[in-house]
């Protein structure tokens, strides 16, 4: 091992005061969207059930309630950035009155691995549309494996199975990957991260 492979995975583990503080804001507002969005997915499923489709109303959002691992991780290039903005997201949406209470902690650390494994893959050195999109399938496929076993997607036929994991995939990686691009890349511009 050199010394700049060492070099960058010193810097990958060590957090500073300024990545604490851009997990810690992305946590507390993505909490927020948590929130709101889990009071939406209540009227999707509702409107969904009505035609049989009411397991999609979680995979259609699904992406939402992912965004603050990805954002935590480009915002940060952090080795765990990912898994701990999403925890603490899950936390906030759980402190503010969320519907699934203590239970939101455990998809959060969920959704957290999942999206965190796809950076992980490309050993913490692609924060880009590569380690983004690595993250939507990691993501995706770790979450609907839970989903199989916690929410009885098991019960479903492979074509309805199927469906859904689109859905699923569609859902994290348009607001998990995409729009977490989009946001990095403004915050980029604005001059705020300064990595040099």
């Amino acid at each position: 091992m050199n010394r700049q492979t060492t070099s960058n995975k010193t810097s990958a583990l060590s957090y500073s005061l300024r990545d604490v503080a851009f997990i810690a804001l992305t946590g507390v507002f993505c909490g927020a969207i948590f929130f709101g969005t889990s009071l939406s997915y209540n009227f999707l499923a509702a409107g969904l059930a009505a035609i049989g489709l009411g397991p999609f109303a979680n995979d259609v959002l699904l992406g939402l309630w992912m965004i603050a691992g990805p954002l935590a991780a480009m915002l940060t290039q952090k080795i765990g950035a990912s898994t701990i903005g999403e925890l603490l997201g899950s936390f906030v949406e759980m402190i503010l009155g969320g519907q699934w209470g203590a239970a939101t902690l455990i998809s959060g650390l969920v959704q957290g691995v999942g999206n965190g494994l796809g950076f992980a893959m490309t050993g913490y050195k692609r924060f880009d549309k590569l380690g983004l999109l690595l993250s939507t399938i990691t993501g995706t496929l770790i979450t609907f494996g839970w989903s199989m076993i916690n929410e009885g997607y098991g019960k479903y036929n492979l074509g309805f199975l199927l469906l859904l994991l689109l859905v699923r995939f569609i859902s994290i990686g348009f607001f998990a990957g995409v729009l977490v691009y989009w946001i990095n890349k403004l915050v980029e511009k604005s001059g705020i991260l300064n990595r040099d």
